[in-house]
Formats: C-alpha cells, structure tokens, sequence
C-alpha cells in the first residue's frame, strides 16, 4: 500500500504489539517503519524523517523517554506519540515534559492509537485558513504552525502550539481542562487533566513572563494580557 499519509515510525519491542500498530496505520494509508530497540529507533528517526513516531517507553538500549528528549536536544519537533504501562505516570509526565505530544496506555485499542496518531497530525499541520493571533507579547501564525514572544521566536511541539493557539483565538475566555481535553486533544476522560497542566507548565517555561496563560483557581485556564 503507498504511504501516501507519510511514514510513521514505530519503536516497540514486542513484536505482536508492533505487528498489530503496523496492521492498523497500514490500513489508514500511512507507512510503518518498525525498529524495537531504542538506539535503532532514534537512529531511523533522524535518518527517515517519517511524520509520527509512536514510541514506547520501556525499550531495551536507550528508553523512549531518552529518545525523545534527543530528538528534542536536535531540534526535532516530529510529533511523538508516547506508549506507556498503565501506572507509569511519572513516565508520562516526564515524558511529556521533554515535548511528547501525547500518549496511550498499554493495552489500548489499535483503532485509539490510530485516531491519536491522526490527532497529532491534525495539530502539526494546522488549519489550512487562520488569521494570526496576538495576545499581549505573545502571537501565533497558524497558517505556518509558528509562535513568538517579544518577536522572538519560541519552538513549540506541536500539541503546545494547538493549545496556545486555541487559547489565544478566545482571549479572556477561561477554559476548564475537561473542555481542553475536548477541544485540544481529542479526549473525553477528565483524568488526562494532568496532561493540560504539564502542557500549560511547558509553554510558560517557553514563553517567560510574556506568556499570557493565567490559572483561574478551581476552573482551569484563560489567555490575557499580562500586562493588564
């Protein structure tokens, strides 16, 4: 079948797992490139360039989290799609942290992880139509996926960029995280919240004090001036 959606990289080391991710990305018309050591799998991501990497943590060699913090350290905002055992929350979190895009939680449904892949793809590739956004110091191009803060650029992944985005299209609006969860990410189970705080903590730690994000205590988030 032609990868006419792109090549999605997968590193997973146990092989019915990846023979099964390979199945259902095939069938949506994406490439597979399957590497099951974490060495291997950071060396085909700088040498494909595949448009998704689904990443499992637990890798013999190198760790996911070890890879995508490299591909970070690179320069590579490749969206990453982290696979994680059920209790590894602090995995996630750092995981997170370290610019993944997202994640599911082993076992999980082929067609979840599929529609996830999907998702962060949607994000990286923007709107097709949008205008410029500007909120205080801060302002985002959706059109060419980029964002700066004292006109200063600022890299972001592309989860943290749906998310400043979407929060400065609605500026004063504050915005629970169940709603974000939604909006942003797709989801409907509020205890993925977490995942919005570590995204919010990333993109203020990028934007500095020019970020806009204000926490409204007990609700959830808005974007405003800083200034006022």
């Amino acid at each position: 079948m032609p990868d006419s959606k792109g090549l999605v990289l997968v590193v997973e080391d146990e092989r019915h797992i990846a023979d099964l991710q390979r199945l259902y990305l095939t069938r949506e018309g994406f490439g597979v490139h399957v590497e099951t050591d974490g060495r291997a799998g950071l060396a085909a991501a700088r040498r494909l360039r595949p448009v998704a990497v689904v990443l499992d943590i637990a890798l013999p060699g190198l760790d996911g989290i070890e890879v995508c913090r490299r591909l970070r350290e690179d320069g590579d905002w490749t969206p990453v799609l982290l696979v994680t055992a059920r209790d590894d929350e602090a995995d996630r979190v750092l995981g997170l942290e370290l610019g993944a895009d997202d994640y599911v939680t082993k076992p999980f449904s082929p067609r979840e992880l599929v529609a996830r892949v999907k998702t962060v793809l949607r994000r990286a590739a923007g709107p097709p139509e949008a205008a410029a956004r500007r909120v205080g110091r801060v302002a985002v191009d959706p059109v060419r996926r980029t964002a700066e803060a004292d006109g200063r650029p600022v890299e972001l992944t592309a989860t943290e960029f749906d998310l400043l985005a979407h929060l400065l299209r609605h500026p004063g609006r504050v915005f629970p995280r169940e709603q974000l969860l939604a909006q942003v990410w797709g989801q409907a189970d509020y205890r993925g919240s977490r995942t919005v705080d570590v995204h919010v903590a990333q993109l203020r730690a990028k934007l500095g004090d020019a970020s806009p994000i204000r926490t409204v205590r007990g609700v959830g988030y808005s974007a405003a001036d800083p200034a006022r």
